[in-house]
């Protein structure tokens, strides 16, 4: 989980014309991170609720890692199967031990609890300093039915990968501690937890460290709640990303698992984006204008 634009930072950014990687400053979110907003309407209030309150936000969970173990051992029992995204593969994957990449936040971890925080405090930006502090008390809990999966893949001899776009090194250890005090399987010197920043692939898209991890196995599958975590290039406008979820169509429930999250992630920075382009300032109201009446 990282930093994202804010909503009126993304619009004032793309009416000024900024670079498409802007450099983050106070109050401003990059845009291809996964990080909630809490604006002055509590715009997750109703999302954190549903995410901590619901039997259904329970169920889907529980019914998506039954299907992640169901296709786990399709992919163990078929050598040809490989869930990398087309182009970020280099090597064969004939011949290499198996793994599965999974994202951390709102995938394996529960961070509703700092978004509650911050909905009760009333803080309408995201503040990074508390954001580090949750992540310290490494209290964020596991997801329905994600430590049994994980466990599960591990003695089937798969190798787990948790790509994460937390910060390396600041949140590094916190991290790694909270995964293994769950029971994640994590390795001793917490090698498989890669977050952004990593110095084996420092790119700040998933994309290298996927390759990175390609290159030593034959990768069953990806799982997350985020277009990110499955292909690169997601800071887009909105009908470019419907066009990438086609483009993979035959992956989707297959190879690639997607979670639930609607609390925040880059479909809402693609929202805002595209209606700073036509030159709408009120976040709220590019929202409403995004909804569709029929």
């Amino acid at each position: 989980m990282r930093i994202r634009l804010i909503a009126a930072s993304v619009l004032l950014t793309v009416l000024a014309g900024c670079a498409s990687h802007p450099t983050p400053t106070p109050g401003v979110l990059a845009p291809d991170s996964a990080q909630p907003i809490v604006s002055e309407s509590n715009n997750t209030l109703d999302a954190t609720l549903w995410m901590q309150q619901s039997a259904e936000y329970e169920a889907v969970l529980l019914g998506s890692y039954t299907l992640a173990r169901q296709q786990l051992d399709l992919a163990l029992a078929d050598p040809n199967w490989d869930a990398m995204p087309t182009g970020e593969r280099k090597v064969p994957a004939s011949g290499l031990s198996p793994a599965v990449i999974a994202d951390a936040d709102e995938t394996l971890l529960d961070n509703s609890a700092f978004q509650a925080r911050s909905i009760r405090a009333q803080n309408t930006d995201f503040n990074y300093a508390a954001w580090l502090s949750w992540v310290s008390e490494r209290r964020a809990r596991a997801l329905p039915g994600a430590l049994a999966f994980y466990r599960y893949a591990a003695e089937q001899g798969v190798s787990v990968y948790y790509v994460s776009n937390r910060d390396d090194p600041a949140e590094r250890a916190a991290t790694v501690d909270n995964l293994r005090a769950l029971g994640f399987p994590v390795a001793e010197d917490g090698s498989n937890v890669m977050l952004r920043n990593d110095p084996r692939a420092p790119s700040r898209d998933k994309g290298e460290r996927r390759t990175w991890i390609s290159e030593r196995h034959r990768v069953l599958l990806l799982l997350g709640d985020n277009l990110g975590d499955f292909v690169d290039g997601v800071a887009t406008s909105p009908r470019a990303r419907h066009t990438l979820v086609e483009r993979y169509r035959p992956r989707w429930g297959r190879q690639w698992i997607m979670l639930p999250n609607p609390a925040y992630g880059s479909w809402e920075s693609a929202i805002l984006r595209e209606c700073g382009e036509r030159g709408k300032t009120d976040p709220n109201g590019c929202k409403r204008d995004a909804l569709r009446l029929q």
